[in-house]
């Protein structure tokens, strides 16, 4: 059974919502497709969910998490059809929990912002809140984390990505902001997620997630509770305003935002 990696397409844009792939195979643990615009699993985010369709029929996909060598497995919810091998399929996201995630995560890398050389000792992203642990002892209030993240996001500052090499990562292993969750290697390219202009990043580090184009898109955040969960480990616990910015309330000139976005 010939496997080949499955294209992430969401890695060159977090904002197709589906697309057009082909069946490679079947697994005992999902489908698993030549492209594909569900994350999987990984890094602290979910693996997304949406559904399957080809010509008679259709299945939800339960969440996609990652296989052996670079392939993403589709799993699929219980008793669900299985697309035939060979297929064309229409891959779509559930895209209003996507974009919740997308918003959750870049409020984290926002977060290690607000905390300049403090490393992240884990982390969780959720649809409804979503936490960051922190090596800091003595930790401000929530009332102040929440003021400097709203003060982040407000500045709009644009979101983008380059890859560096594994060498250069190992130059400057400063970048690395979190202790759980170390950049994958083996491909001999490190993706960077970057805030703020290419001339003076807000913040650059290795992240292989999804995110917005844009701070304000996050909308308001409130950090609603800091706990203790060791000696040094401080977990700060967030959530998302009910009401996203729009774009035209920040960086792309009207635009209501996110756009309908398809892969083709």
């Amino acid at each position: 059974m010939g496997r080949g990696m499955t294209e992430p397409l969401f890695t060159a844009d977090a904002y197709l919502r589906d697309c057009a792939a082909r069946v490679v195979a079947h697994h005992e643990r999902g489908v698993i497709l030549d492209r594909t615009v569900m994350y999987a699993r990984s890094g602290g985010q979910p693996g997304d969910t949406g559904t399957l369709r080809w010509d008679g029929g259709e299945a939800a996909v339960a969440e996609a998490v990652k296989g052996e060598g670079g392939v993403v497995l589709h799993t699929l919810a219980p008793a669900a059809a299985m697309p035939p091998a060979g297929a064309e399929v229409t891959v779509t996201l559930d895209w209003d929990r996507r974009h919740r995630h997308m918003r959750m995560h870049t409020t984290m890398h926002l977060l290690c912002v607000v905390f300049p050389g403090i490393y992240a000792t884990g982390n969780q992203i959720g649809v409804e809140k979503s936490r960051l642990d922190f090596d800091l002892p003595d930790p401000p209030p929530a009332a102040w984390i929440t003021e400097r993240l709203n003060e982040l996001i407000a500045a709009d500052h644009p979101v983008s990505s380059t890859c560096i090499t594994e060498a250069e990562l190992d130059a400057n292993p400063a970048m690395v902001r979190t202790l759980s969750v170390q950049p994958p290697r083996g491909a001999g390219r490190i993706r960077l997620v970057r805030i703020g202009p290419e001339e003076a990043p807000v913040d650059l580090q290795p992240c292989g997630g999804t995110h917005v184009r844009s701070t304000a898109e996050i909308g308001r955040v409130e950090v609603t509770k800091l706990e203790s969960k060791g000696k040094q480990n401080r977990r700060i616990n967030f959530i998302l305003s009910p009401f996203p910015a729009l774009a035209g309330e920040g960086r792309g000139g009207g635009e209501p935002l996110p756009a309908q976005r398809t892969g083709g």
